[in-house]
C-alpha cells in the first residue's frame, strides 16, 4: 500500500492520528533520554525540564485519546483491516 490515499476517509483520519501518536511518543521519550544522558552521573532535572516532560506526556496522552476515538469511527471491516495492515507494516514514521 502506498500512501494513505488508498484508505477511506475515516481510516485515513485514524492513520493520521496514529502517526501523530507516534510522533508525540518519540518526542516524549527523546526528551526523557536527553535528560537521562544529562543527569546520568548525578543531579536532577530542573523544574523547567520536569514541566516540559509533563507537557510532552500530556500531549502524548491526548494523541492516544484521539487515535482511540478515530479507531472507533472506522466501522467498515475492510477499511479497518487495511488500516491495521498499514499499522502492522511499521510505516507510521512516514507522514503521507
Amino acid at each position: 500500500m502506498t500512501g494513505n490515499t488508498q484508505l477511506p476517509a475515516d481510516a485515513r483520519k485514524a492513520w493520521d492520528a496514529y502517526v501523530e501518536m507516534g510522533r508525540s511518543k518519540s518526542a516524549y521519550f527523546g526528551y526523557l533520554q536527553d535528560l537521562d544522558r544529562k543527569y546520568r552521573h548525578g543531579g536532577n532535572p530542573t523544574l523547567a525540564e520536569s514541566l516540559q516532560l509533563e507537557k510532552l506526556l500530556k500531549a502524548h496522552d491526548e494523541k492516544v485519546t484521539a487515535f482511540n476515538r478515530a479507531m472507533k469511527n472506522v466501522v467498515d471491516r475492510e477499511a479497518r483491516e487495511l488500516l491495521l495492515q498499514k499499522i502492522s507494516a511499521g510505516s507510521a514514521g512516514q507522514k503521507e
